[in-house]
């Protein structure tokens, strides 16, 4: 075996020793991508493409959000993107149990953290409305639709609608703001209060309106607006 291999392989191994020993804390962001990269680049050190790829999209949480398409004009292989998709796919899997047959509003900060890593990063606006039963327990969760908000007047019934069919009592609406800054706008304000009134016609009541970017997340019930 060349002198790189090995050496790469010992590499890997103390990575894989003081993830044992201290978890998840105990790697830095770049390690985390280099060990996921080497179970698609065996034999090869990763450490310096790990690097290069978090510079590039600014940190973990974009690296790991960014779609295939756009990892694949990065020139990485199906078996490299697979392996970054799978590890936001899991991590969002193990947010999600933590709000599954719970009541949301008792919930809050495991729902924050779910909606800021499954949407913060996102390089298009999205729109995901929860949709809740009369004990807030979760019966929902849909993404609506994709565009700015300002645009999205004409799916107010289409949420209303969706609410009546699955029986909700309640939504909570969600979007991302892709500049980062979740504090809401004149277009964001409009909407929500589109919604509450389409809403009040049909008894399905709006809980909140929670904006997030990766500077953080604002809730418009907080911030007095709802």
């Amino acid at each position: 075996m060349a002198e790189g291999s090995t050496d790469a392989g010992g590499h890997r191994a103390r990575l894989r020793q003081r993830l044992f020993e201290g978890g998840g804390n105990a790697l830095l962001d770049h390690e985390l991508v280099e060990y996921l990269l080497t179970l698609a680049i065996p034999r090869r050190d990763t450490k310096a493409q790990a690097k290069a790829l978090i510079a590039r999209f600014g940190g973990i949480g974009p690296l790991l959000a960014a779609d295939a398409d756009t990892l694949r004009r990065e020139g990485l292989s199906d078996g490299v993107v697979a392996a970054l998709k799978i590890a936001q796919a899991t991590a969002l899997r193990l947010l999600e149990t933590r709000i599954e047959a719970r009541p949301i509003l008792s919930s809050w900060d495991a729902l924050g953290d779910y909606l800021q890593a499954a949407m913060a990063h996102s390089p298009i606006e999205q729109v995901r409305v929860l949709f809740l039963n009369a004990k807030n327990l979760l019966l929902a969760n849909e993404a609506m639709w994709s565009g700015s908000v300002d645009e999205a007047s004409v799916h107010v019934r289409e949420v209303i609608a969706r609410a009546i069919a699955l029986g909700a009592t309640a939504i909570i609406i969600v979007h991302n703001h892709p500049s980062g800054d979740p504090s809401p706008s004149q277009q964001d304000i409009r909407l929500t209060k589109d919604l509450i009134e389409a809403g009040r016609h049909m008894r399905v009541a709006v809980h909140d309106h929670v904006i997030v970017g990766s500077q953080g997340r604002s809730s418009m019930k907080a911030l007095g607006l709802i």
